[in-house]
């Protein structure tokens, strides 16, 4: 273990990292090979595997358990029972060595788990900066998180979910493999979304449908009244109008394409694979 004590489990005061200690409960299990960042703390009978890399000031709590080949930016937080970089649930997994990488300022509560990725999806599950992962929530492997997106509690990504910036999943929801939700989109607790979830818009029920664009979030997001109206008017007029997506997506393109959330919108809709929930 690098950054504590050698023998694999360290003392109140771990070894000094450039002169900021890495603090390790006596009574936690810390692999030979497992890299610590300096500041870090590490509480009891948490388990950290030799493959594991963790940066700055990180937080561990007790009863974790981080293992695999499980790569963790700066300032993250790990609360009981969070277990991280176990192998995916997925039948055709064969022991192939995947990955997680997860990025800084991250924040896992109780009881969340993370699976590495699968061979098949790409061979990791990716979380970027600043999320929020409540009590009881699964990521699956091979998703994909971007930045400052809310969990809340037991929300349940299945593999291959792409999950976009500032996004929201309520609690008790489920997402359905290779879907996607869209950028600042808001599912609504106790959702079944098996179809893309579309950015800026607010999705709900079993099965999710959308509800139109989510104007109390797009206004605190700080999103100006024009742009609100164009995303309002786009959403209208592509799922609204009974006219041929095409056709709609093709004068909303012409007409608002040079506000950049319409564009994306656009975009989103255009690339979806399983179709969209409007």
């Amino acid at each position: 273990m690098r950054g504590g004590d050698p023998r694999g489990h360290g003392g109140p005061a771990g070894k000094a990292v450039n002169g900021t200690e890495v603090r390790i409960d006596p009574r936690a299990a810390i692999a030979e090979g497992a890299e610590l960042g300096p500041g870090t703390t590490v509480g009891p009978f948490t388990v950290i595997g030799p493959r594991v890399h963790l940066g700055r000031d990180c937080r561990v709590g007790s009863h974790v358990v981080l293992e695999g080949d499980l790569a963790v930016g700066d300032r993250c937080s790990f609360f009981p029972f969070a277990s991280l970089g176990q192998i995916p649930q997925d039948l055709k997994y064969r022991g192939e060595r995947t990955r997680a990488r997860i990025g800084s300022d991250n924040v896992f509560r109780e009881s969340v788990t993370v699976n590495l990725g699968t061979a098949a999806g790409g061979g990791e599950t990716v979380i970027g900066d600043g999320n929020f992962f409540m009590t009881g929530v699964h990521i699956a492997h091979d998703c994909r998180i971007g930045d400052g997106v809310i969990f809340a509690n037991a929300a349940t990504l299945a593999g291959h979910v792409d999950v976009q910036d500032g996004a929201t999943v309520g609690a008790f929801s489920g997402v359905h493999q290779f879907c996607r939700i869209g950028r600042e989109a808001f599912i609504g607790g106790y959702s079944v979304v098996t179809q893309d979830a579309l950015p800026f818009c607010l999705t709900v029920g079993n099965r999710a449908r959308c509800h139109g664009p989510n104007l109390v979030g797009l206004r605190r997001r700080g999103h100006q009244e024009p742009v609100i109206r164009a995303i309002k008017r786009a959403y209208m007029t592509v799922f609204r109008s009974k006219r041929p997506r095409t056709e709609a997506l093709q004068e909303i393109e012409s007409e608002l394409g040079g506000i950049e959330e319409v564009a994306f919108l656009c975009r989103f809709i255009r690339e979806s694979k399983r179709g969209v929930t409007g």
